[in-house]
């Protein structure tokens, strides 16, 4: 019998849609790559028109006015106090903290409100995190007083502007405890009064310089334990580094001494405090957002598989190991990209400190503006510092982040 071919049409199926040549996918996807990256070019073309436009118009209004642009103002005396907050100042052995006075420069008071920010900052979010998650545990409890009272708890805070919670810290609490007279709680070890909290803090004794030579050699012996990459000789070089500080402490003493708060009348001598402003603003940014960390565990918590819960349960563990054993770790890779946009939003809100007289940068800011004239310039400066610092928060937490995914990937 004769051989018949038939064509590559003729073969196909009934119905079936013809394949197109093959260079016609990589001709449509190039022209759709083309088609996209010309409407994101014209896209941002017309944001940068924009932004030049309205930088050419308030460039117009200061030149109308005689008005210039300058930051010369930064190098002139402030003239004025700052009730708290250090700044960087020249000293005998170079740059150091030293508390803001009258006589240092615009810059040095921005210096130290934006010192005060800072602290402010971190230890709301420590504070926030750490009253946040165990809140959010609470919430899965099966104890039904601390799984209503921590519903209680964030449906409260959550329900309430952070001003007035900043507010009610401030003048109903703080400035109602008794005075430095009065004011002692765990024997002296914590004064609440309303000239401010006080607490015993680590001082530096005379051994502290040289067991400062045994702390140096033991975090080279570390770093070159991590750099060398093989998992012995890592431990080995942390267990040398260990040795290395027993040795220094058995060699100098204790580098440091727990050192007490003692009252006066007026005024608080060793140890370490806050004014009734900063902890007031710490207090109230730490609670209230913990009510926000609480729903975000809680929503974790309940996004993990119940086949979790049934597997810890069939090894033996009850429900309280299984929570933080088994189902919390899980959740951390859940919790960690929420927690990044709520520790921004902190550092943000540390401006309401203007609220109760707290000098943060917003406020330093506020004063600085008002004697120079130069608004426009102060503003710039703040504005650019809080990008800053939400940039690097952001950037610290999603470094985290992707560590903690490659291990869920392992």
């Amino acid at each position: 019998m004769s051989q018949f071919k038939l064509s590559s049409t003729e073969s196909r199926p009934f119905g079936s849609t013809p394949v197109p040549a093959s260079g016609a996918p990589l001709r449509l996807r190039s022209g759709a790559r083309a088609r996209a990256a010309a409407i994101q070019t014209l896209i941002l073309a017309v944001i940068v028109a924009a932004v030049l436009a309205f930088v050419g118009l308030i460039w117009a209004g200061l030149q109308r006015h005689g008005i210039g642009f300058s930051l010369d103002f930064l190098d002139q005396p402030a003239g004025f106090n700052i009730s708290e907050g250090l700044t960087v100042a020249q000293g005998p052995h170079g740059l150091t903290l030293v508390p803001f006075n009258s006589q240092q420069t615009y810059a040095q008071a921005l210096l130290a409100g934006l010192y005060n920010t800072l602290v402010v900052t971190l230890i709301s979010i420590v504070l926030a995190t750490v009253l946040g998650v165990l809140v959010g545990v609470g919430r899965m409890s099966r104890n039904w007083v601390v799984k209503n009272w921590a519903w209680a708890f964030v449906e409260l805070i959550r329900n309430t502007p952070l001003l007035i919670q900043i507010i009610f810290w401030y003048f109903a609490v703080l400035l109602q405890m008794p005075g430095l007279a009065d004011a002692s709680l765990l024997h002296g070890a914590l004064i609440a009064s309303r000239q401010g909290v006080f607490f015993a803090w680590p001082a530096a004794t005379a051994a502290a310089s040289h067991y400062a030579w045994f702390v140096g050699l033991a975090v080279a012996v570390s770093a070159l334990g991590v750099l060398v990459g093989t998992p012995r000789r890592r431990r080995v070089a942390f267990v040398a580094s260990a040795a290395i500080l027993a040795l220094g402490l058995a060699f100098t003493g204790w580098p440091f001494s727990i050192e007490m708060p003692e009252a006066s009348s007026f005024s608080v001598s060793g140890g370490a405090g806050f004014s009734p402003e900063m902890a007031s603003l710490i207090i109230a940014l730490g609670v209230n957002f913990a009510a926000y960390v609480a729903e975000v565990v809680r929503g974790a918590l309940q996004s993990i598989d119940k086949g979790q819960w049934e597997a810890a349960a069939a090894l033996g563990l009850g429900h309280r190991e299984s929570l933080w054993v088994v189902v919390l770790p899980q959740a951390v890779r859940v919790i960690v990209p929420s927690l990044g946009n709520l520790y921004v939003t902190i550092a943000k809100s540390t401006s309401f400190a203007i609220a109760i007289g707290f000098p943060d940068m917003f406020s330093v800011y506020g004063t600085v503006g008002n004697q120079t004239g130069r608004a426009l310039e102060g503003i710039l400066i703040v504005m650019v510092v809080y990008l800053l610092i939400s940039l690097s928060i952001s950037a610290i937490v999603n470094l985290y982040n992707r560590r903690v995914m490659k291990k869920g990937a392992r």
